[in-house]
């Protein structure tokens, strides 16, 4: 995938994954951060899997792994943001 692939796939989930969540309206969470957030989980996601040996196959698992990583830390950061 490299390093391009994996910073569009983080924007793309960062800003649908910003754009989906339902506290979003609630949450100080800009859609800039959720971005960051996107880019940074997948980035995390990529070199622990390239450290521990798990895409050491190509791209079988580093779509899929990346992309819930980033997932996850976009509906955290936004969820973490929330304001009552």
């Amino acid at each position: 995938m490299g390093w391009p692939g994996i910073v569009v796939l983080g924007v793309a989930i960062g800003l649908a994954g910003w754009w989906l969540h339902p506290l979003r309206r609630a949450s100080s969470a800009r859609w800039w951060m959720a971005l960051l957030a996107g880019v940074l989980g997948a980035a995390v996601a990529r070199m622990a899997g390239n450290v521990t040996g798990l895409f050491h196959d190509g791209d079988t698992l580093e779509w899929p792994v990346c992309t819930a990583i980033a997932l996850i830390a976009v509906a955290a950061t936004v969820g973490l943001l929330y304001r009552r």
